[in-house]
């Protein structure tokens, strides 16, 4: 072997190294560390010059060894799971391969013309650096193509389709360019030009699979927040219906008012304390029950925090609000907005040991109302906006507001900001 093809084979090496580790970290969204690099490199330098030293033809072995060796450094070095290391290991290999397929077959139509004159040398650098090109350009649609963290547990679903493509692509690799007779025969260049198109073909075809695969993963996240929006819509429709209940019943015990305390003034008239005292016990029971811990001007509003907060015994609570009336704000965007936020708040606190406080205030500014909950939170990072949050900011944007938290210390804090103005 001259210098030449040396150096070409050990840049190959080196460039393929560094593409397989950072699409597998890419892919899995974990960093790599940097003596990964080098020790992955002469793993795979190793297992190439076995393999031309005892399998002169090749084969797939030193392939399905690469591949090994790629899926446990992504499992033990990355530390991912084994389904998302392999199928990380297999695309990876499959991708450099198909390069490798296109890239010969290019070379099979256009380098017999060159054989013999110094211009091979620099069409030789110029197919390494396309080759480069065409895996970073592969590596970089496969990873837009790839859904979220959340579709990484069904990453095993793609496993078999890309083994399928990989398998394909080795046989053409392994039955027409092993050993590869440069020929400018019209027989020979039409061969090649097909074997290019086949190759085109799996990876377009692979493409639309991860695009299929990407689509199936946010119809599970939509089913999934539709259900949920489904059970929340339910549980505020029965708030509302509560709130609605109580009021009614609240008035109708106002309407009887007159009624009880002219019976109480007759019993007391008569002499009667014992059954008088009874009678107010009777009144104090009714009143209390139909009486709310938290006055907001909102039926749906006091609702909500009495069941929420009512249970709450070890966190301290306080409710600061009063709510424009009319305020122009449907009854069932402030349930989503205060269900949401209560319940992210009493799961926080949950959490917590030691003192723990929950509050909620308003302010009206102009035509705008702002919204404040507080609560304690554990000292980790911000946690991941989930489906409550987008709720909630779907239903302040609905009257042109906005949603912001932000977190300190062992305080959160959500910002609702509501304009009312076209809405009173």
């Amino acid at each position: 072997m001259d210098y030449f093809s040396l150096l070409s084979d050990i840049a190959c090496l080196a460039g393929q190294s560094i593409m397989h580790l950072l699409f597998t970290s890419k892919l899995s969204g974990k960093k790599p560390m940097l003596w990964l690099f080098p020790v992955y490199f002469l793993l795979i330098w190793t297992i190439d010059h076995v393999s031309i030293m005892f399998l002169p033809g090749g084969g797939i072995l030193p392939v399905g060894a690469g591949v090994l060796a790629l899926a446990c450094a992504s499992r033990y070095a990355l530390k991912n799971c084994w389904h998302v290391s392999w199928l990380a290991a297999v695309l990876s290999f499959y991708i450099s391969q198909l390069s490798f397929g296109v890239i010969n077959s290019v070379e099979a139509v256009v380098f017999p013309r060159f054989i013999g004159s110094p211009l091979l040398y620099l069409l030789l650098i110029a197919a390494l650096l396309i080759f480069f090109l065409l895996c970073a350009c592969c590596y970089r649609g496969v990873i837009k193509l790839m859904p979220g963290a959340d579709g990484l547990p069904r990453l095993g679903l793609l496993l078999f389709p890309i083994l399928f493509f990989f398998a394909a692509e080795l046989y053409i690799l392994r039955t027409s360019y092993s050993l590869f007779t440069p020929s400018v025969s019209p027989m020979e260049t039409g061969r090649h030009a097909v074997l290019l198109f086949l190759q085109v073909m799996g990876l377009a075809a692979m493409l639309c699979t991860l695009y299929a695969y990407r689509q199936l993963c946010q119809g599970f996240r939509d089913s999934a927040a539709l259900q949920s929006l489904t059970q929340a819509a339910q549980a505020q429709k029965v708030y509302i219906s509560e709130a609605r209940s109580r009021y009614e019943q609240t008035m109708a015990f106002r309407h009887d008012v007159k009624n009880h305390l002219a019976v109480l003034s007759s019993l007391l008239n008569s002499g009667k304390i014992e059954e008088s005292r009874e009678y107010l016990q009777k009144l104090s029971a009714v009143s209390g029950s139909l009486s709310f811990p938290c006055r907001t001007g909102n039926a749906v509003v006091d609702i909500l925090l009495r069941e929420k907060l009512g249970l709450l015994k070890d966190v301290r609570t306080e409710v600061s609000l009063l709510l424009p009336s009319p305020c122009g704000i449907d009854d069932l965007d402030l349930c989503v907005i205060f269900a949401n936020a209560l319940d992210n708040a009493i799961t926080a606190c949950q959490s917590l040991e030691g003192e723990k406080h929950i509050q909620v205030s308003g302010q009206q500014q102009g035509g705008f109302f702002m919204l404040t909950f507080e609560n304690s939170c554990t000292d980790g990072p911000t946690p991941v906006p989930g489906t409550g949050l987008a709720n909630i900011r779907a239903a302040a944007e609905k009257y042109h507001g906005a949603a912001l938290f932000e977190k300190s210390g062992r305080s959160f804090s959500l910002s609702v900001l509501l304009d009312i103005s076209l809405h009173q």
